[in-house]
């Protein structure tokens, strides 16, 4: 597990009582993950009117219409990577930081792809005040992947859409795994891909709820409805 600037605050109890209640509670089991879990401050990536909220099992707002993931998910997600610390990790969505966080502690190196400059500023600075060297955040569209540094071990989107950019799966490497929300605003289901030389393997693992994956192979931001 990769370091991380951990210093003990007033919300030490709250994290180690979400791990064991929402996380472990969830079925979550990855020793890597629980311990990424107990030391990230999540209350950091999110307002400090939100602070108190930080450790409630639910998604929390940003700006700009966009969310951090509620702790079991985040957990669920990383775990279905079956990271073991040498991956390079493609993330689409960094949003708040807070998962780009966790993998960082849990993989060689994060690639990170933000789609709104505002948001990635943010997330960035604090990656950096919690010593992340090895997170790369960019501003861009997400759903063309990061070809020039393709093939990725594994790639992980925060955000749904209908189908899964084939960027995905050609910038993913062989025996490499895709996690992501696949459906319509009203409906998605958690999918994992992995890649083979004769094909992908896919498996819906849970139902779940994300905002939309905006982008030339995503959803388009002006719709009312989903496609």
């Amino acid at each position: 597990m990769k370091p991380l600037l951990f210093k003990r605050d007033n919300f030490e109890r709250a994290r180690n009582a979400m791990v064991e209640e929402q996380v472990i509670g969830r079925g979550v089991k990855d020793e890597g993950v629980l311990q990424a879990m107990r030391l990230v401050p999540r209350q950091l990536f999110v307002e400090e009117a939100l602070y108190a909220q930080a450790y409630n099992d639910s998604a929390l707002p940003i700006g700009e219409k966009q969310t951090i993931s509620q702790p079991c998910m985040v957990a669920f997600m990383t775990e279905a990577l079956g990271l073991t610390g040498k991956e390079k990790t493609l993330e689409i969505g960094t949003g708040s930081g807070y998962q780009t966080a966790i993998l960082s502690m849990l993989a060689d190196k994060v690639y990170s792809i933000e789609r709104i400059p505002s948001i990635a500023s943010r997330a960035r600075k604090l990656l950096d005040n919690l010593m992340c060297p090895n997170v790369i955040v960019r501003v861009g569209d997400g759903t063309l992947g990061w070809q020039e540094e393709s093939p990725f071990d594994v790639i992980l989107a925060a955000a749904y859409s209908p189908e899964i950019p084939p960027a995905y799966i050609n910038q993913l490497a062989f025996g490499g795994r895709l996690v992501m929300p696949v459906g319509t605003e009203e409906s998605q289901g958690l999918i994992r891909v992995t890649k083979k030389p004769r094909g992908i393997e896919k498996e819906t693992l849970a139902a779940c709820r994300f905002v939309k994956l905006i982008g030339q192979y995503g959803c388009r931001e002006s719709d009312k409805k989903d496609p």
